[in-house]
Protein backbone atom coordinates (compact mmCIF):
# COMPACT_ATOMS: atom_id res chain seq x y z
CA UNK A 1 0.00 0.00 0.00
CA UNK A 2 3.01 2.35 0.35
CA UNK A 3 4.48 3.57 -2.52
CA UNK A 4 7.84 4.13 -0.97
CA UNK A 5 8.18 0.05 -0.52
CA UNK A 6 8.70 0.21 -5.03
CA UNK A 7 12.16 1.40 -3.80
CA UNK A 8 12.91 -1.01 -1.66
CA UNK A 9 11.67 -4.21 -3.72
CA UNK A 10 12.05 -3.05 -7.38
CA UNK A 11 14.60 -0.55 -7.12
CA UNK A 12 15.49 -0.36 -10.67
CA UNK A 13 11.78 0.42 -11.77
CA UNK A 14 10.14 3.31 -13.57
CA UNK A 15 8.07 3.89 -10.49
CA UNK A 16 10.89 3.91 -8.18
CA UNK A 17 12.78 6.30 -10.40
CA UNK A 18 9.93 8.90 -10.02
CA UNK A 19 9.53 8.23 -6.19
CA UNK A 20 14.39 9.00 -5.74
CA UNK A 21 12.91 12.27 -7.84
CA UNK A 22 10.93 13.38 -5.44
CA UNK A 23 12.85 12.52 -2.20
CA UNK A 24 16.47 13.47 -3.07
CA UNK A 25 15.52 16.45 -5.50
CA UNK A 26 15.73 16.98 -9.60
CA UNK A 27 17.46 19.91 -11.15
CA UNK A 28 15.15 22.07 -13.70
CA UNK A 29 18.17 22.08 -16.15
CA UNK A 30 19.32 18.13 -15.57
CA UNK A 31 18.35 15.91 -18.46
CA UNK A 32 17.44 11.75 -18.12
CA UNK A 33 20.30 9.94 -19.34
CA UNK A 34 20.66 6.64 -19.80
CA UNK A 35 24.47 5.12 -18.12
CA UNK A 36 24.78 3.44 -21.57
CA UNK A 37 24.14 6.60 -23.49
CA UNK A 38 26.16 8.73 -21.20
CA UNK A 39 28.90 6.60 -21.75
CA UNK A 40 28.44 6.49 -25.40
CA UNK A 41 28.72 10.40 -25.58
CA UNK A 42 31.90 10.50 -23.62
CA UNK A 43 33.62 7.84 -26.15
CA UNK A 44 32.39 10.19 -28.87
CA UNK A 45 33.09 13.27 -27.57
CA UNK A 46 36.72 12.19 -27.08
CA UNK A 47 37.21 10.22 -30.69
CA UNK A 48 36.04 13.36 -31.99
CA UNK A 49 38.82 15.33 -29.94
CA UNK A 50 41.59 13.53 -30.15
CA UNK A 51 42.64 11.63 -33.28
CA UNK A 52 44.94 9.35 -31.42
CA UNK A 53 41.62 7.83 -29.40
CA UNK A 54 40.46 4.48 -30.68
CA UNK A 55 38.16 1.94 -29.64
CA UNK A 56 38.80 -1.97 -29.85
CA UNK A 57 37.02 -5.13 -28.66
CA UNK A 58 34.74 -8.30 -29.40
CA UNK A 59 31.72 -7.02 -31.44
CA UNK A 60 32.44 -3.00 -30.45
CA UNK A 61 31.54 -2.13 -34.49
CA UNK A 62 29.57 -3.36 -37.03
CA UNK A 63 27.17 -4.48 -34.25
CA UNK A 64 27.38 -1.56 -32.02
CA UNK A 65 28.41 -3.37 -28.98
CA UNK A 66 27.62 -6.19 -27.55
CA UNK A 67 25.85 -4.26 -25.08
CA UNK A 68 25.36 -1.77 -27.63
CA UNK A 69 27.82 0.84 -25.83
CA UNK A 70 29.34 1.84 -28.86
CA UNK A 71 26.03 2.61 -30.76
CA UNK A 72 26.77 4.52 -33.68
CA UNK A 73 30.35 5.26 -33.68
CA UNK A 74 31.62 2.78 -36.22
CA UNK A 75 29.39 4.49 -38.78
CA UNK A 76 30.64 7.94 -37.56
CA UNK A 77 34.25 6.87 -37.38
CA UNK A 78 34.89 3.92 -39.25
CA UNK A 79 37.24 0.73 -39.95
CA UNK A 80 40.54 2.80 -38.03
CA UNK A 81 39.03 3.88 -35.26
CA UNK A 82 36.53 1.51 -34.22
CA UNK A 83 38.31 -2.15 -34.07
CA UNK A 84 36.36 -5.71 -34.15
CA UNK A 85 38.36 -8.17 -32.60
CA UNK A 86 39.05 -11.95 -32.69
CA UNK A 87 37.83 -13.20 -29.52
CA UNK A 88 41.34 -13.20 -28.33
CA UNK A 89 41.35 -11.02 -25.14
CA UNK A 90 45.15 -11.92 -24.54
CA UNK A 91 45.42 -10.56 -28.27
CA UNK A 92 44.30 -7.24 -28.58
CA UNK A 93 45.03 -6.22 -25.22
CA UNK A 94 48.35 -6.95 -26.18
CA UNK A 95 47.94 -4.81 -29.60
CA UNK A 96 46.13 -1.95 -27.28
CA UNK A 97 49.30 -1.76 -24.59
CA UNK A 98 51.65 -1.57 -27.45
CA UNK A 99 49.00 0.97 -29.43
CA UNK A 100 49.37 2.79 -25.80
CA UNK A 101 53.10 2.74 -25.71
CA UNK A 102 53.43 3.90 -29.20
CA UNK A 103 52.18 7.18 -28.80
CA UNK A 104 48.04 5.91 -29.30
CA UNK A 105 44.97 6.49 -26.40
CA UNK A 106 43.13 3.14 -27.14
CA UNK A 107 39.93 1.96 -25.23
CA UNK A 108 39.73 -1.28 -25.16
CA UNK A 109 36.30 -3.31 -24.07
CA UNK A 110 36.35 -6.59 -22.46
CA UNK A 111 32.87 -7.51 -23.51
CA UNK A 112 33.00 -8.73 -19.65
CA UNK A 113 35.45 -8.18 -17.10
CA UNK A 114 35.52 -12.28 -16.39
CA UNK A 115 37.40 -12.36 -19.68
CA UNK A 116 39.89 -10.06 -18.76
CA UNK A 117 40.94 -12.36 -16.72
CA UNK A 118 42.57 -14.18 -20.10
CA UNK A 119 44.83 -10.70 -20.87
CA UNK A 120 45.82 -10.40 -17.18
CA UNK A 121 49.69 -10.08 -18.10
CA UNK A 122 48.84 -7.51 -20.61
CA UNK A 123 46.79 -5.28 -17.87
CA UNK A 124 49.36 -5.80 -15.03
CA UNK A 125 52.69 -7.30 -16.16
CA UNK A 126 52.57 -5.11 -19.43
CA UNK A 127 50.38 -2.10 -18.61
CA UNK A 128 50.59 -1.43 -14.87
CA UNK A 129 54.24 -1.64 -14.73
CA UNK A 130 55.28 -0.16 -17.52
CA UNK A 131 55.32 3.88 -16.14
CA UNK A 132 56.95 3.34 -13.60
CA UNK A 133 59.33 1.16 -14.52
CA UNK A 134 60.30 3.49 -17.09
CA UNK A 135 60.80 6.01 -14.74
CA UNK A 136 57.91 8.10 -16.23
CA UNK A 137 59.49 8.00 -19.52
CA UNK A 138 56.89 5.73 -21.46
CA UNK A 139 53.24 6.41 -20.75
CA UNK A 140 50.51 3.77 -20.92
CA UNK A 141 47.35 5.96 -21.95
CA UNK A 142 44.90 3.21 -21.98
CA UNK A 143 41.52 2.43 -20.82
CA UNK A 144 40.28 -1.02 -20.29
CA UNK A 145 36.55 -1.18 -19.73
CA UNK A 146 33.76 -3.15 -19.88
CA UNK A 147 30.78 -4.39 -17.78
CA UNK A 148 31.70 -6.26 -14.36
CA UNK A 149 30.71 -7.51 -11.31
CA UNK A 150 33.44 -7.44 -8.40
CA UNK A 151 36.55 -7.10 -9.83
CA UNK A 152 36.95 -3.67 -7.91
CA UNK A 153 39.05 -4.90 -5.17
CA UNK A 154 41.56 -7.59 -8.01
CA UNK A 155 42.30 -4.78 -9.65
CA UNK A 156 42.80 -2.03 -7.06
CA UNK A 157 45.40 -4.03 -5.26
CA UNK A 158 48.17 -3.51 -8.17
CA UNK A 159 50.19 -0.12 -8.17
CA UNK A 160 50.32 1.28 -11.22
CA UNK A 161 46.50 1.42 -12.32
CA UNK A 162 44.37 3.77 -11.80
CA UNK A 163 40.94 1.87 -10.90
CA UNK A 164 37.39 3.38 -11.36
CA UNK A 165 34.08 2.68 -10.87
CA UNK A 166 31.12 4.71 -11.83
CA UNK A 167 27.40 5.02 -10.52
CA UNK A 168 25.08 7.26 -12.48
CA UNK A 169 25.30 8.67 -16.07
CA UNK A 170 27.41 11.78 -14.67
CA UNK A 171 30.27 9.80 -13.15
CA UNK A 172 29.95 7.18 -16.28
CA UNK A 173 30.52 10.30 -18.81
CA UNK A 174 32.84 12.66 -16.71
CA UNK A 175 35.27 10.06 -15.03
CA UNK A 176 35.02 8.15 -18.60
CA UNK A 177 36.31 11.64 -20.33
CA UNK A 178 39.31 11.64 -17.56
CA UNK A 179 40.44 7.95 -18.03
CA UNK A 180 40.80 8.81 -21.64
CA UNK A 181 42.90 11.54 -20.73
CA UNK A 182 45.12 10.19 -18.30
CA UNK A 183 48.36 9.33 -19.17
CA UNK A 184 48.62 6.23 -16.51
CA UNK A 185 46.35 2.70 -17.32
CA UNK A 186 43.12 3.10 -16.42
CA UNK A 187 40.68 0.02 -15.61
CA UNK A 188 37.30 1.31 -15.76
CA UNK A 189 34.44 -0.89 -14.07
CA UNK A 190 31.08 -0.54 -15.36
CA UNK A 191 28.02 -2.54 -14.16
CA UNK A 192 26.01 -4.17 -16.75
CA UNK A 193 22.52 -3.79 -14.72
CA UNK A 194 23.09 -0.03 -14.48
CA UNK A 195 23.04 0.29 -18.69
CA UNK A 196 19.49 1.12 -18.88
CA UNK A 197 18.59 2.81 -15.77
CA UNK A 198 18.31 6.92 -16.71
CA UNK A 199 19.54 9.06 -14.47
CA UNK A 200 20.09 12.94 -14.23
CA UNK A 201 22.55 14.93 -15.89
CA UNK A 202 22.92 18.38 -15.29
CA UNK A 203 23.46 20.59 -17.80
CA UNK A 204 27.24 21.12 -16.94
CA UNK A 205 27.74 17.36 -17.41
CA UNK A 206 26.16 17.70 -20.74
CA UNK A 207 28.86 19.79 -22.20
CA UNK A 208 31.66 18.57 -24.03
CA UNK A 209 34.65 20.02 -21.20
CA UNK A 210 33.01 17.98 -18.20
CA UNK A 211 35.07 15.96 -16.66
CA UNK A 212 34.93 14.53 -13.34
CA UNK A 213 38.75 13.94 -11.49
CA UNK A 214 40.02 10.69 -11.16
CA UNK A 215 40.76 9.86 -7.19
CA UNK A 216 37.45 12.49 -5.51
CA UNK A 217 34.79 11.10 -4.31
CA UNK A 218 31.32 12.38 -3.77
CA UNK A 219 29.07 12.91 -0.91
CA UNK A 220 25.57 12.28 -2.75
CA UNK A 221 23.71 13.17 0.74
CA UNK A 222 24.52 14.58 3.66
CA UNK A 223 23.65 13.41 7.06
CA UNK A 224 24.31 12.90 10.62
CA UNK A 225 24.29 9.86 12.11
CA UNK A 226 26.21 7.47 10.18
CA UNK A 227 28.19 7.19 6.98
CA UNK A 228 27.44 4.45 3.98
CA UNK A 229 30.71 4.40 2.15
CA UNK A 230 29.71 2.95 -1.56
CA UNK A 231 30.44 2.77 -5.02
CA UNK A 232 29.04 1.10 -8.72
CA UNK A 233 25.43 0.26 -8.25
CA UNK A 234 25.36 0.23 -4.38
CA UNK A 235 25.59 3.20 -4.25
CA UNK A 236 21.15 3.76 -5.34
CA UNK A 237 20.90 1.56 -2.63
CA UNK A 238 22.85 3.33 0.46
CA UNK A 239 20.44 6.30 -1.41
CA UNK A 240 17.03 4.48 -1.21
CA UNK A 241 18.10 2.40 2.38
CA UNK A 242 18.82 6.58 3.40
CA UNK A 243 15.32 7.37 2.16
CA UNK A 244 13.35 5.50 4.06
CA UNK A 245 15.56 5.23 7.52
CA UNK A 246 15.18 8.76 7.35
CA UNK A 247 11.44 8.70 7.74
CA UNK A 248 12.35 7.33 11.31
CA UNK A 249 14.46 9.69 12.19
CA UNK A 250 17.95 8.35 11.44
CA UNK A 251 19.99 10.49 8.99
CA UNK A 252 22.64 8.79 6.79
CA UNK A 253 25.33 10.52 4.68
CA UNK A 254 26.20 8.74 1.57
CA UNK A 255 29.45 8.72 0.02
CA UNK A 256 29.75 7.64 -3.48
CA UNK A 257 33.41 6.43 -3.97
CA UNK A 258 33.17 7.04 -7.78
CA UNK A 259 37.51 6.00 -7.65
CA UNK A 260 38.56 2.79 -6.05
CA UNK A 261 42.45 3.58 -7.04
CA UNK A 262 43.42 6.01 -5.40
CA UNK A 263 41.36 5.96 -2.70
CA UNK A 264 39.74 9.37 -1.70
CA UNK A 265 40.41 8.50 2.33
CA UNK A 266 40.31 12.07 3.26
CA UNK A 267 36.28 12.58 2.38
CA UNK A 268 35.62 9.37 4.37
CA UNK A 269 37.46 10.05 7.27
CA UNK A 270 35.81 13.45 6.89
CA UNK A 271 32.31 12.13 7.42
CA UNK A 272 33.28 9.64 10.26
CA UNK A 273 34.46 12.56 12.29
CA UNK A 274 31.07 13.98 11.86
CA UNK A 275 28.69 11.03 12.50
CA UNK A 276 30.66 8.74 14.32
CA UNK A 277 29.80 5.86 12.64
CA UNK A 278 31.00 4.03 9.51
CA UNK A 279 29.04 1.66 7.17
CA UNK A 280 30.72 -0.19 3.75
CA UNK A 281 28.68 -1.38 0.93
CA UNK A 282 29.87 -3.29 -2.15
CA UNK A 283 28.60 -5.92 -4.51
CA UNK A 284 31.90 -7.93 -4.50
CA UNK A 285 33.02 -10.70 -1.97
CA UNK A 286 33.92 -9.83 1.75
CA UNK A 287 37.86 -10.96 1.97
CA UNK A 288 40.04 -8.48 0.96
CA UNK A 289 37.23 -6.23 -0.54
CA UNK A 290 36.95 -2.46 -1.16
CA UNK A 291 35.25 -2.05 1.85
CA UNK A 292 37.94 -3.92 3.88
CA UNK A 293 40.84 -1.99 2.84
CA UNK A 294 38.67 1.06 4.37
CA UNK A 295 38.30 -0.15 7.70
CA UNK A 296 41.97 -0.67 7.56
CA UNK A 297 42.60 3.13 6.71
CA UNK A 298 40.00 4.89 9.20
CA UNK A 299 41.35 2.14 11.55
CA UNK A 300 45.27 3.15 10.96
CA UNK A 301 44.26 7.02 10.53
CA UNK A 302 42.99 9.98 12.85
CA UNK A 303 38.78 8.81 12.46
CA UNK A 304 39.01 5.91 14.52
CA UNK A 305 39.17 7.54 17.75
CA UNK A 306 35.87 9.13 16.41
CA UNK A 307 34.06 5.56 15.81
CA UNK A 308 31.05 5.36 18.62
CA UNK A 309 30.99 1.44 17.46
CA UNK A 310 32.64 -0.92 15.14
CA UNK A 311 33.28 -0.40 11.52
CA UNK A 312 30.64 -2.56 9.53
CA UNK A 313 30.93 -3.81 5.82
CA UNK A 314 27.93 -5.07 3.76
CA UNK A 315 28.77 -7.38 1.18
CA UNK A 316 27.98 -10.29 -1.45
CA UNK A 317 28.07 -13.63 -0.01
CA UNK A 318 31.62 -15.46 -0.08
CA UNK A 319 30.42 -18.26 -2.42
CA UNK A 320 30.49 -17.83 -6.44
CA UNK A 321 27.81 -16.18 -8.26
CA UNK A 322 24.80 -18.69 -7.96
CA UNK A 323 22.66 -19.29 -11.59
CA UNK A 324 19.16 -19.45 -9.87
CA UNK A 325 17.84 -15.43 -9.65
CA UNK A 326 16.33 -16.29 -5.88
CA UNK A 327 19.73 -17.64 -5.00
CA UNK A 328 21.67 -14.37 -7.17
CA UNK A 329 19.58 -11.89 -5.07
CA UNK A 330 20.35 -13.94 -1.70
CA UNK A 331 24.15 -13.68 -2.41
CA UNK A 332 24.09 -9.81 -3.20
CA UNK A 333 23.39 -7.12 -0.61
CA UNK A 334 20.08 -5.57 -0.73
CA UNK A 335 18.30 -2.69 0.28
CA UNK A 336 17.30 -4.68 3.15
CA UNK A 337 20.33 -5.28 4.90
CA UNK A 338 21.72 -2.05 4.51
CA UNK A 339 18.62 -0.63 6.42
CA UNK A 340 19.57 -3.91 9.42
CA UNK A 341 22.97 -2.99 9.15
CA UNK A 342 22.60 0.67 9.90
CA UNK A 343 20.35 -0.09 12.95
CA UNK A 344 22.47 -2.78 14.17
CA UNK A 345 25.65 -0.57 14.30
CA UNK A 346 22.77 2.32 15.82
CA UNK A 347 21.75 0.06 18.38
CA UNK A 348 18.20 1.21 17.18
Amino acid sequence: SDPRLCVLCFPQSAVAAVLRREIHGSSPAALQVTVRDALNQAMDEELERDERVFLLGEEVAQYDGAYKVSRGLWKKYGDKRIIDTPITEMGFAGIAVGAAMAGLRPICEFMTFNFSMQAIDQVINSAAKTYYMSAGLQPVPIVFRGPNGCFAAWYGHCPGLKVVSPWNSEDAKGLLKAAIRDDNPVVFLENELMYGVACEMSEEAQSKDFIIPIGKAKVERQGGHITLVSHSRMVGHCLDAAAVLAKEGIECEVINLRTIRPLDVETIEASVMKTNHLITVEGGWPQFGVGAEICARIMEGPAFNYLDAPATRVTGVDIPMPYAKILEDNSTPQIKDIIFSVKKTLNV
